[in-house]
């Protein structure tokens, strides 16, 4: 008889969110979480597919006071090549949205998670950190750090890039890295942002404004080369100020960049399987890539859904010894074509080959003067695959008019 019928290790957000849906779901869950440095000063954007997630796990409304809506997006081409891209521009409302999602501090989702998770009763927390994790067609024995060990019927990987769960189960993982690195801050500015999301392309990568409330503050995240990312870190906030003013041409007016500025060299990881037997790989244990139109976590709540519905009780039924196998090949699509997206996306940003950056260039023309695409896309940004279900009758519409 097992102690758990799910246990989740790690603590970050995916594996907390996990915990949470699984045990409201009616599963007993043990959750392995030690105490996590909170001193994120990322933010995240959640797209509309994620929010309406959250909102059924009851914890929207509290995190939506803290948030800001996305109800307008653009890309500007903000290289110095001479090949450049016209600007493009995604409005909610063209897709009947009110907003694409909504961008918040990690540290208000975190805060709220917390508090859900101390409140549920079908989850146990366990503050010692895994050690060992045995696997067997039967069971799953945790054992932790502080001799305590316990035995689940289902263990998520919810730990990360050096994830115990994915070595224990056998299952390898792809590495890679970029030359970049992605510096992180918080800022206020003169003019209202009006809910407008704005993305440069730059030659190093994307420069990355987003909305945070109040109407004149946003986050950022800015990729730039790792050197210049440490010349950037040296700068005294004033300093620092005026360099990102400059690179978004002043559309904010004066900026006044916050304390608390970080660094994070960006690199990529996707796990050979997302799931086996017992298992299943959540999150970074499963997936990273760089911060490119904020996918990282929106992924990461696919795959928590997607464990929801697969291990969410049927009677009295117990999990089945195939359940990860199943996971596995439910999310591979998506986490396979996502990651190969973005990380193209991120490399002919980078390239100075002159058919590349045609090519991107003629991709943002088609997106600024073709609707229905553009409306694939931003549909696709949303919830992946009903922007391509809705394509034909967009056409239908278009080619009627």
């Amino acid at each position: 008889m097992s102690d758990y019928e799910i246990g989740v290790i790690g603590a970050g957000p995916a594996g907390s969110l996990a915990a949470l849906a699984l045990a409201r779901a009616g599963r007993k869950v043990a959750f392995v979480a030690p105490p996590a440095n909170r001193d994120d000063r990322r933010t995240t954007a959640l797209m509309d597919q994620s929010i309406a997630f959250i909102d059924r796990l009851g914890i929207w409304q509290d995190l939506k006071a803290q948030s800001a809506g996305l109800k307008h997006m653009r890309i500007i081409d903000g290289t110095d090549r001479l090949l450049r891209a016209p600007v493009v521009s995604f409005r909610a409302g063209d897709i009947d949205l009110e907003a694409f999602g909504y961008n918040f501090p990690n540290s208000a989702l975190n805060a709220i998670l917390e508090t859900a998770i101390a409140a549920e009763p079908n989850i146990e927390r366990l503050t010692a950190k895994a050690q060992a994790i045995d696997i067997t067609d039967a069971a799953v024995a945790v054992t932790l750090d502080d001799g305590s060990a316990f035995v689940a019927d289902f263990v998520v990987g919810a730990d990360g890039r050096n994830s115990l769960v994915r070595t224990s189960a056998g299952i390898g993982s792809r590495t890679w890295s970029y030359p970049q690195s992605a510096i992180v801050l918080n800022f206020a500015h003169d003019r209202p942002h009006e809910n407008i999301s704005t993305e440069f392309h730059t030659e190093t990568g994307p420069f990355t404004q987003v909305p945070l409330p109040g109407g004149k503050r946003s986050s950022l995240v800015w990729v730039v080369k790792p050197e210049q990312a440490d010349d950037l870190m040296a700068l005294p906030l004033d300093a620092l100020s005026r360099k990102v003013e400059d690179r978004m041409q002043s559309l904010l007016g004066r900026v006044y960049v916050e304390d608390g500025v970080q660094a994070w060299p960006l690199s990529g990881l996707m796990a050979d399987r997302f799931g086996k037997g017992r298992i299943a790989l959540v999150g970074e244990a499963s997936h990273v890539f760089p911060p490119i139109g904020a996918q990282g976590l929106n992924l990461s709540l696919r795959d928590v859904i997607a464990l929801t519905d697969a291990l969410a009780p049927s009677g009295n039924k117990p999990v089945t010894a195939d359940a990860g196998t199943r996971f596995d090949w439910k999310r591979r699509a998506d986490i396979m074509s996502r990651t190969a997206s973005v990380d193209l996306l991120n490399r002919t940003l980078l390239s100075g080959f002159l058919p590349v950056q045609m090519l991107r260039a003629a991709g943002l023309h088609v997106l600024d003067t073709v609707s229905p695409l553009r409306h694939l896309v931003m549909r696709e940004g949303v919830q992946p695959g009903g922007g391509i279900f809705s394509l034909p009758r967009a056409l239908r519409e278009k080619l009627g008019r």
